[in-house]
């Protein structure tokens, strides 16, 4: 659920944002301002993801507004003059909704901050250590992130290939178990049998993946993510 907060002078303005954010299932209202005097407090506190912010305002306008700000939320322009556009990517704001706006263009914004969010979150999760420790043969090995090719899912064991070795570690973890583990930035699963490293990816085809010299299926359920994850290292 994205927490938004709504600043705008106008009453009328801030009812259809209301309204839109209410009708959108991924978006809540935290709160709504028509000072941004008083509302620069408030964000400094929350932990709102996303401000819709006007431009025009009397006590303090859009652009002071993220001047003072210290704390970084995504940020949306709303306004009725799109030159002001131009100024707000100066502060690095996600996005601008002329006014009057439709909800097709909320919609789109939306959208658009959901995928940071997403992006985010997957730095965050690769952020960690970049190793895992899994029992094998009544030891635990130490593996390497950057060694691992790809694992393949088995009905109740997994196989781990890793570069430069000839047989797979063989583990009872399952494949999901890897999937919570690894680096959401870094490792993708492309089918329900498979993970694989993006780092060690040769060539995609329509409907498989080259690593080395295994060709592994990409089944429709997976291939956004994996669409995601490409972009990432684009």
């Amino acid at each position: 659920m994205i927490k938004c907060i709504i600043i705008d002078d106008e009453p009328l303005a801030i009812e259809i944002l209301k309204d839109f954010i209410e009708r959108t299932p991924e978006t809540t209202l935290e709160a709504s301002f028509v000072s941004a005097t008083q509302a620069l407090a408030f964000v400094e506190q929350s932990d709102a993801e996303l401000v819709f912010l006007d431009v025009q305002m009397p006590d303090l306008n859009g652009m002071d507004f993220l001047k003072h700000l210290t704390r970084k939320p995504m940020v949306i322009l709303t306004t009725a003059y799109q030159q002001f556009a131009v100024q707000g990517y100066q502060y690095d704001v996600v996005g601008f909704l002329e006014k009057p706006i439709a909800y097709g263009q909320f919609l789109t914004v939306i959208q658009k901050v959901r995928k940071k969010l997403e992006e985010t979150a997957l730095a965050e999760k690769a952020s960690g250590h970049n190793f895992l420790f899994v029992r094998t043969e009544y030891k635990l090995m130490k593996i390497n992130f950057e060694d691992i090719l790809f694992i393949e899912g088995m009905k109740d064991y997994s196989k781990i290939y890793i570069k430069q070795k000839d047989k797979p570690i063989i583990t009872l973890q399952n494949l999901k178990s890897f999937e919570e583990k690894l680096p959401a930035t870094h490792f993708v699963r492309v089918h329900r049998s498979y993970i694989i490293s993006v780092a060690h990816i040769e060539m995609i085809h329509k409907s498989s993946v080259m690593i080395g010299q295994h060709e592994l299926p990409i089944s429709d359920g997976f291939r956004e993510q994996l669409n995601k994850i490409i972009q990432l290292h684009s």
